[in-house]
């Protein structure tokens, strides 16, 4: 107990912990153990004893001693002072084995190495600093771990909804299915692709055509006489007036001229051969994928 008591507890701390790790069990309670069961045993002596001696007064008392009342209580003071001599020669002897148990049975010496199986190979002189430095490197592990599993769940909802997606894109190829193509069959989706190129040469063969001239489309508003409407509308009266008293005598080639001039503003032969081929290919083909589809 002593020598325990004038080593540091720094110095004892350590040691004491790798042997109750080492022993599986602390010596403390081992030694407890082993005073509860001495104190134990001599509780059951003191009854024995005192059993013993009541059947001993009894039968005293019985053969008709007049000394038996006496002797009852001097068995009861003996038995006292007996279980208090029992009892102090038992705590000196079992304090003595605490302390001698202590202090070679289960004491290290400070200057013994001690390895355990399990610690082996380890670095146990780590100063503070780098201590703490593992720690928060511990703490980035953790957060890093925590992120993966966050990002483990997103992904598994990407794919679940991916998944979703992919059913739907089926459904819908399997709408489009009787569109696909074979070597031998065309599919309406190839003719389909020809329609852009021949509308765009429409456009082209129309765009050659000259713009009409606005003015002559003048409406002429409800209630309203068509020199009333503007100027244009006066000056095209007025040129239909003079045009009507200047051709009086030529009727009929009025008329020849008339569809001449809107001609002219149409276009010219050629240009309206070219336009009206260009939709007649474009009309057809477009009722023969509407006929395949």
């Amino acid at each position: 107990m002593s020598v325990s008591k004038s080593l540091p507890a720094s110095s004892t701390q350590a040691p004491t912990l790798l042997l109750c790790e080492a022993l599986g069990f602390s010596p403390q309670i081992l030694l407890d153990d082993i005073i509860n069961i001495a104190n134990n045993a001599v509780q059951d002596g003191v009854n024995g004893m005192e059993e013993f001696l009541e059947k001993w007064a009894e039968e005293r008392a019985s053969r008709g001693n007049t000394a038996a009342i006496d002797s009852t209580h001097e068995v009861e003071q003996g038995l006292v002072a007996f279980q208090t001599l029992l009892e102090y020669h038992t705590d000196i002897a079992f304090d003595f084995f605490e302390g001698w148990s202590l202090r070679n049975i289960f004491h290290i010496p400070p200057d013994l190495p001690i390895v355990l199986p399990h610690q082996e190979g380890l670095d146990l002189t780590v100063t503070a600093e780098r201590e703490q430095e593992l720690m928060n490197e511990m703490e980035d592990l953790r957060n890093q771990l925590d992120n993966q599993r966050k990002l483990n769940r997103l992904l598994t909802r990407a794919v679940r909804v991916s998944s979703q997606k992919r059913k739907v894109a089926e459904m819908r190829l399997g709408n489009l299915s009787h569109l696909a193509s074979s070597p031998s069959v065309p599919s309406p989706l190839d003719k389909m692709k020809a329609i852009p190129p021949k509308f765009l040469s429409m456009y082209q063969a129309l765009s050659t055509l000259p713009q009409p001239d606005r003015q002559l489309d003048t409406p002429v508003d409800p209630g309203q006489r068509q020199w009333e409407t503007n100027k244009s509308g006066y000056v095209n009266w007025a040129v239909d007036r003079l045009l009507a008293k200047g051709g009086a005598d030529r009727g009929g080639s009025r008329a020849v001229d008339n569809l001449e001039t809107a001609a002219d503003e149409l276009g010219t032969a050629q240009e309206l051969r070219t336009a009206l081929a260009a939709v007649g290919d474009v009309k057809a083909d477009l009722e023969e994928a509407m006929d395949e589809s």
